[in-house]
């Protein structure tokens, strides 16, 4: 659908390979171990996890155009059926 799919991750360039490996994903991850990325996108928010405080990121998913603009953004998103969501929503816009 003419559409470049990016992952995004604080996570290191070694668990990144093993996961798009074991995974066999069919796009490509960044590595924003420095959080550049991820406080350009405010997507670094305060979580709860097992009972303590700490900070995370919100899984998120930005449409940006051919010129770089930003034309939507899903926050909190829940990885299960997300794909085919965004998938949907691009023949929408895009008439694909």
């Amino acid at each position: 659908m003419n559409t470049i799919i990016l992952g995004v991750s604080r996570d290191s360039l070694t668990s990144h390979q093993k996961f798009a490996e074991k995974n066999q994903l069919p796009f490509s991850l960044l590595v924003d171990e420095d959080e550049l990325l991820h406080r350009q996108f405010d997507v670094i928010k305060e979580k709860k996890m097992f009972g303590k405080i700490g900070m995370g990121t919100e899984r998120s998913t930005f449409l940006i155009d051919e010129l770089g603009v930003l034309i939507a953004e899903y926050r909190k998103v829940k990885a299960k059926g997300h794909a085919s969501e965004m998938v949907k929503e691009i023949k929408e816009r895009y008439k694909a």
